[in-house]
């Protein structure tokens, strides 16, 4: 006995639609019955999968899910509709004539929100329903309010992220991939002087949207300790003093600060604790530039060593983060093993203009996007 995708559309009601899963016709039809007279819509189910398959194409409000079924109980079925994305976020309320307190929390424990004994009671089962449906439905409207909140953040993000038409002096191209809306690396490109532009690139500990605020701080450092007569040292051991007293718990970013004079053919390049600058000569060589420095926002003192180079027209070197390198799950990648991919993507990708290049990498060393498991972000620069 089931109920199908077209009824559903046709008997839901304004109030929300219960699927009922009971073995039991009995039980069903004065469930149905209780519902019904309260305005809500209403699907059945005979067994779990049947239920889970009616629960996935229809999305009801609510479940009510007996616990002894043939086949496939109750306690299995909430476990997988839990581990399905499609349903994991319905409510599930068990059905039961046991009123022990271990089969009560072996169903909590499983997901499901309430349990209610058989015999059922007409006014227990309405307010037990009408109150789940209520929590569901303010819990959905915060995360409505957090998801526009965190658009907002996203879109602000987006702007102070300087894009390559704005700066056409500087031959950069970037590609940036945040796994949440708004994400914790970080990248700039500013003017230090005639000739000179600063490349920086960050990455702020955290997913969340904390990480994505100090990006919007780590902006404002940059902005005012940034010029031709400040050394990039001094910029890394700003950003440490401040963030030193923002962060708090473990947090850290590490970051690098490259620094390029084309009328001198100088690279210079500061590193905190973050992955090496690759360098590419126009010959086709590759290396990273070892810069040695702490890790920035966690000790009050940190130690730089820069580190300058001499290039020449066509060389090439690129800003990157952690999340472009490392791979986990099957055919894991390590750190060590990424960047030897990367400086091969690099290689490979020489004869392209530096903002098709710096995409065609990301897509060489990231084919599958659904495995990425942290912002991936690659800056890269031509002098």
């Amino acid at each position: 006995m089931s109920t199908g995708p077209m009824e559903t559309r046709e008997t839901a009601q304004s109030k929300g639609t219960i699927l009922i899963v009971d073995d039991h016709p009995v039980n069903v039809r004065l469930l149905e019955k209780i519902l019904k007279s309260a305005g809500y819509g209403t699907l059945s189910a005979e067994n779990g999968p049947t239920g889970r398959d009616l629960a996935a194409a229809c999305l009801p409000d609510l479940i009510l899910l007996d616990i002894m079924m043939p086949g496939e109980s109750g306690f299995e079925s909430c476990e997988k509709l839990k581990k399905d994305m499609r349903t994991a976020h319905i409510p599930i309320v068990f059905l039961s004539a046991k009123t022990d307190t271990e089969s009560k929390v072996t169903g909590l424990n499983l997901g499901a929100v309430d349990y209610m004994t058989k015999p059922f009671d007409k006014t227990e089962v309405l307010a037990r329903v009408g109150r789940h449906l209520e929590t569901r439905d303010a819990y959905q409207g915060i995360i409505e309010l957090q998801a526009a909140k965190l658009k907002q953040v996203q879109e602000a993000q987006q702007a102070i992220l300087p894009r390559p038409v704005e700066f056409p002096g500087a031959v950069f191209g970037v590609n940036y991939i945040p796994i949440i809306e708004a994400g914790g690396d970080f990248y700039d490109v500013f003017p230090v002087g005639e000739g000179t532009f600063g490349y920086f690139a960050a990455d702020v500990s955290g997913h969340d949207i904390r990480a994505s605020y100090n990006t919007f701080a780590l902006k404002a450092l940059i902005s005012q300790n940034t010029g031709p007569l400040i050394p990039p040292a001094e910029t890394m051991q700003v950003i440490n003093r401040v963030f030193s007293s923002l962060m708090k718990n473990g947090e850290h970013l590490t970051g690098v600060y490259a620094r390029l004079d084309r009328r001198a053919s100088e690279l210079t390049v500061v590193n905190a604790g973050h992955p090496p600058v690759l360098y590419l000569t126009a010959g086709g060589e590759i290396r990273p530039l070892a810069a040695e420095g702490d890790i920035l926002g966690v000790f009050e003192d940190v130690l730089f060593e820069p580190l300058c180079v001499s290039v020449s027209g066509g060389d090439r070197f690129f800003l990157f983060t952690d999340g472009l390198l490392e791979v986990f799950g099957e055919d894991p990648r390590s750190r060590e093993e990424g960047i030897d991919a990367l400086m091969a993507c690099c290689v490979e990708t020489r004869e392209l203009p530096i903002e098709k290049a710096v995409n065609e990498i990301v897509s060489l060393i990231c084919p599958d996007r659904g495995r990425l498991q942290d912002d991936v972000l690659l800056l890269g620069v031509e002098v």
